[in-house]
Parts: structure tokens; C-alpha cells; sequence
């Protein structure tokens, strides 16, 4: 599935090295050992509103410039932060993306909703906020912009101007690192590189909805062309550069785990205006052949892997290319010996659109699904969407959430994350849904 931005997901400039990071937290952590009791907060406060995993990266690495300049700093969700701290705090900054047209993240939900009511007074406050997005959108940067008038309008003071990221513009980043180094007292931050690309090759291609009258869409298995295939978690991501349109890469949900020998991704064929294909689902599904090579790279999807949900129940809900990450999360559940596992899944038409039939029935047949449950829209009289299935099985849903489900969406932003997203409000009531979404247990990765 095709994304281009986070909340949606990020292109090349935050596609960040997870060995780098690793490095510098463990200097990080021994920085803040050494300058802070145990127990005891932070001078610096770096918070983090992120969807797919690109503001909670660029937090981390921000904290551990300020340790490099011997400074007190730790970064912290959103979702952990209330009014008390900020009222506490002296000096916090914010990175935060925009989820859909102008919205909070998910781990800023419950931040946007009660928090930003209250008239606290941060008249002690200084901050700054980058403020992550996409142009083209109505609404850019809606939630870093709206943050940044609140603290203004609570009396907080800027530590510089917002800085809002076009698409992870890097010459944006630029300007956030300089003010960091100003304000850790060094120049020899480290630069925040995306690692390069690998050059991989198309494996196999399968059409999996002929006769859709949807678009078609690919299964496609892709292997390195030379040496081991890396390591990846069930619900990362892969960036693919296209030769058509390479300072542009699109990211795609890795459909596989690396036991089953290959990446997979499910690409949509996209079609532009005039009727030519999309640069990047053009060349995968229609022009590259065993013989070429594609430039793809992995991205941690910290917020969408399965975590501290690995042996909960899990409830998957999703629709068309959505498979992908639904999949890649069931499989490795699967692998792992646990079956409880419930998928509602939504696309047009049982006899063209029913992806990945075969395995999907043989799980659940063989117990690795406990349930199945599908909606075909196109099927029939009235149209029944994925989210419709939520009302059926209402009773089933608050047994499982009951007994400690997290629940998982992957597909379309339009139509089918909000449809859902009302569904289980209406079946499990709003405070339930906003607190499964602070613990992590209600997560999405809608484009």
C-alpha cells in the first residue's frame, strides 16, 4: 500500500538507522545516569505525537543531542504527558505529526481532547515544536500548529519559532538540529542520515484480484541480490525508490516475516489523472522484472509492531492493501504457537476480492484464526462495509477486549478508519477506546 507522509508515513529523510539509535541511546541512558537521581525528572522534556514511528525517532535523537551537550533530557509519548507535568515543567519540546486532515495522532488523543481544554497557566513554560506534515494537505501540520497557539494562549514562551516539516524536508530538520546545538552548547551533533538504499529483485508477482473492478493489486516477493536477507519485525515498513521518481520514495507494509524467506509487500496499481500509472506501484507491478533492480530499504514501525501485545488476543480489522500489515502481524502470531487470533477483513466482491483466500481459510480451519469474519460491500443488496462488522459481533468484540484484546487497523484512511473507529466507540464506549489507546492496545496504520 502506498503512503507518502507521517501520520500517513514518511518518506526518505526519517527512515532512520536502528543500529545508530541503539548507539546513542546506550550514550544517552549512561549521559542521564550519571546527571540525574534515580527517580527524578528531567530538566529537558522532549515529547513525542507520533503515528508511524517518525516523530517517536526524531524525539529520541533530539534528547540524545541535548545529552551530548551534557544536558538533563529524556523523551516521553504524549500519552504519558498531562496538564501536571507541563504546569511542573520549565523547558519541553514538542514533535508532533498530523493524522489525516489536521487531527492529533492517536497517542495525542487523549492530550488533544483534555489537556488542550483546560485553561492551564504555563506561564513558566518555555518550548519549541516541529511540527511534522505533508503540503498538499489542507490542514499542514494541523496538530503541531494548533499545539503551538495553545501554548502561546496558556502563556508559554517559544524557545524559536515552530518549525513545520514538509514531507521530511530536509533543510527543515537542518533548522531544528541548529537550534539544538544552540541550545546543548555543541557543534558535533551527529547528522540524522537516512541509511541507503539496498538493491533487491522481484522474486515472484502474483495478480490477486483479476476481474476486481477495483484496481489491481499485486502480491509481490522481493529478495536482496546479494547477501542475507535483514531483519525486520511484523508491522514494519519497506521504502521502495522508484527510477521514475526517485527523491520521492513511497513506503508499503511488509506483508511477511523473515522466516518465510522473502519480503512481501500487497501493491494497489495506481492511476494518475491521465491515466497513466503511479510512479511507484507502476514500476513494481507493471514495468520491473526479475532482471532489475529495486531500491528498497526497511523502517521500523515501532507503533504498529506487536510489542507488549504479543500474547494478548489480538483483534485484526482492516480492508483492501490492509492485508499486508494484518498479515505480517497474524503470521508471526501464528509462528509463535498463538491462536487467538479474530480478523475482519473488507473489500468489493467475495469472487474477485478475496485476498489471500486459501491461507487465510486454512487458518482458520486449523485453529491459528479463531474467527473470520468478512465483509464484501459489493456483494448483495445494501452495501456492508468492514466496520459494519463491528456492530454484528458487538457482544463477541466486548468479550475479547474484556479479556484483554488489542485491537489492530490497517487500510484506507477515507471511509474505513473512521468508519471503524465510530464502530468501536459505539460497541465499547468512548473511554474504553481512548484508554486502550494511551496503553497501546488500540493501534492503527491507515494511509
Amino acid at each position: 500500500m502506498m503512503l507518502t507522509i507521517e501520520p500517513l508515513r514518511w518518506g526518505g529523510a526519517l527512515a532512520l538507522s536502528g543500529a545508530y539509535l541503539a548507539m546513542c541511546l546506550g550514550f544517552w541512558r549512561s549521559s542521564l545516569a550519571r546527571t540525574r537521581p534515580a527517580g527524578g525528572a528531567a530538566d529537558w522534556l522532549v515529547v513525542h505525537a507520533s503515528q508511524t514511528g517518525s516523530a517517536e525517532f526524531l524525539a529520541e535523537r533530539t534528547a540524545v543531542t541535548l545529552a551530548l551537550g551534557g544536558l538533563d533530557a529524556r523523551a516521553a509519548c504524549m500519552s504519558t504527558v498531562d496538564g501536571a507535568q507541563l504546569a511542573a515543567a520549565s523547558r519541553v519540546l514538542f514533535i508532533c505529526s498530523t493524522y489525516g486532515e489536521g487531527d492529533a495522532p492517536d497517542t495525542a488523543a487523549r492530550f488533544a481532547g483534555h489537556t488542550m481544554a483546560k485553561a492551564l497557566d504555563l506561564s513558566q513554560l518555555h518550548y519549541g515544536v516541529l511540527a511534522l506534515g505533508d503540503a498538499t494537505y489542507t490542514n499542514y501540520c494541523g496538530f503541531g500548529r494548533a499545539l503551538d497557539a495553545w501554548l502561546l494562549a496558556r502563556g508559554a514562551t517559544p524557545l524559536f519559532e515552530r518549525i513545520d516539516v514538509d514531507r521530511g524536508a530536509p533543510e527543515s530538520l537542518a533548522a531544528w538540529q541548529h537550534h539544538l546545538s544552540h541550545l546543548a552548547g555543541t557543534s558535533d551533533a551527529p547528522d540524522w542520515e537516512a541509511p541507503a538504499y539496498g538493491e533487491w529483485r522481484i522474486a515472484s508477482r502474483v495478480h490477486l484480484n483479476p476481474g476486481s473492478v477495483g484496481a489491481p493489486l499485486y502480491r509481490i516477493a522481493l529478495l536482496p541480490r546479494d547477501g542475507d536477507l535483514p531483519a525486520w519485525e511484523a508491522g514494519d515498513l519497506a521504502q521502495v525508490s522508484s527510477p521514475l521518481d526517485p527523491d520521492r520514495p513511497r513506503e508499503y507494509s511488509i506483508a511477511s516475516v523473515p522466516g518465510e524467506g522473502r519480503l512481501e509487500l500487497l501493491v494497489r496499481l495506481q492511476t494518475r489523472d491521465d491515466g497513466t500509472p503511479g510512479a511507484a506501484s507502476g514500476w513494481l507491478c507493471l514495468c520491473a522484472d526479475g532482471n532489475d533492480t529495486i531500491s528498497l530499504r526497511l523502517r521500523a514501525h515501532a507503533r504498529f509492531r506487536l510489542g507488549t501485545n504479543a500474547a494478548r488476543p489480538l483483534i485484526a480489522i482492516g480492508n483492501g492493501s490492509g492485508l499486508a500489515g494484518l498479515r505480517s502481524l497474524l503470521k508471526a502470531r501464528i509462528d509463535a504457537g498463538v491462536n487467538a487470533n479474530w480478523l475482519l477483513f473488507g473489500e468489493r466482491n467475495a469472487a474477485h476480492d478475496f485476498l489471500c483466500r486459501d491461507e487465510l481459510e486454512a487458518w482458520r480451519d486449523g485453529g491459528a484464526l479463531a474467527r473470520l469474519d468478512l465483509a464484501f460491500s459489493r456483494d448483495g443488496g445494501q452495501a456492508r462495509y468492514v466496520q459494519h462488522l463491528i456492530g454484528v459481533h458487538g457482544d463477541e468484540l466486548r468479550r475479547w477486549v474484556a479479556d484483554g484484546a488489542a485491537i489492530y487497523v490497517c487500510g484506507s484512511l477515507q471511509g474505513m478508519a473512521g468508519g471503524v473507529h465510530d464502530a468501536l466507540v459505539s460497541a465499547l464506549g468512548i473511554a474504553t477506546v481512548e484508554a486502550m489507546m494511551a496503553d497501546g492496545r488500540y493501534r492503527r496504520d491507515v494511509y
